[in-house]
């Protein structure tokens, strides 16, 4: 993916990684279109970066992303990068009753059926496109549980080897197909993330992200800063150590 020179999308654009995203690659000459559900939180983060645009989506409403991913190439025909970064975290006891269905219900239809329906709504202009990149955003939890975030993990890890299936289907064309996998980042995806001390500071994520991207170095279309490789690469290195690690002993 070039650094500059782009029309690109983000969902969740409005808040967290996504606007740290959008603003990172909107300094660098790309055109950026944000969506999400707040309005409010949208307007705010394009007039702090004026020529940006915005647009609001519910990435849970199937009818709404066909209609958004119609609109959005008419309205921004050079559109060629998606990054689809929206996505819902929230903590589940399974062993609750009555167990709350409709939280996992949300929460796998905004993290994991927005990007695929947003996708498919998409691709037939993309492919069309000279150049273009869809961009997963999952997560490390999607190589080693959160227990406390059951749903959360389970759609990244879906997303993930969706991810892969798509890159290997979209080989013969020119779009190319990243995932980026982030530990976790000082953002206010759950109560009291952002004030984690281990999570990793979300100016630094960035420009490790940024620099990744700049360098090319994306192996095999994944984009892991450090910070995500003990969790991406736990299976050949220790996945038990890192389990514990992660949610203690049981």
């Amino acid at each position: 993916m070039n650094i500059t020179g782009n029309t690109i999308l983000i969902t969740g654009g409005g808040t967290g990684i996504g606007r740290a995203l959008a603003e990172a690659l909107h300094a660098r000459g790309n055109q950026i279109i944000i969506t999400g559900r707040r309005e409010g939180v949208l307007k705010k983060t394009a007039a702090a970066n004026p020529g940006m645009a915005w647009a609001t989506l519910d990435m849970e409403d199937a009818a709404a992303v066909a209609d958004f991913g119609a609109q959005v190439v008419k309205d921004h025909p050079a559109l060629n990068v998606v990054i689809l970064n929206a996505g819902i975290m929230k903590a589940e006891d399974l062993k609750a009753q009555p167990f709350d269905l409709a939280a996992v219900e949300t929460i796998i239809a905004t993290n994991l059926l927005g990007p695929i329906r947003l996708t498919a709504a998409l691709l037939p202009h993309l492919t069309a496109q000279p150049k273009a990149t869809v961009m997963t955003v999952t997560s490390g939890l999607a190589f080693v549980p959160l227990t406390a975030t059951p749903t959360y993990n389970a759609t990244k890890a879906a997303l993930h080897s969706w991810s892969q299936s798509l890159r290997h289907q979209l080989a013969d064309t020119a779009v190319e197909v990243l995932e980026l996998a982030p530990p976790g980042v000082a953002t206010d995806i759950m109560p009291g993330h952002a004030e984690n001390p281990a999570s990793m500071p979300l100016a630094d994520y960035t420009a490790e992200v940024i620099g990744l991207i700049e360098r090319g170095e994306t192996p095999r279309g994944e984009i892991l800063v450090e910070r995500v490789k003990p969790l991406r690469f736990a299976e050949a290195n220790g996945y038990d150590a890192v389990f514990e690690q992660l949610n203690g002993a049981h």
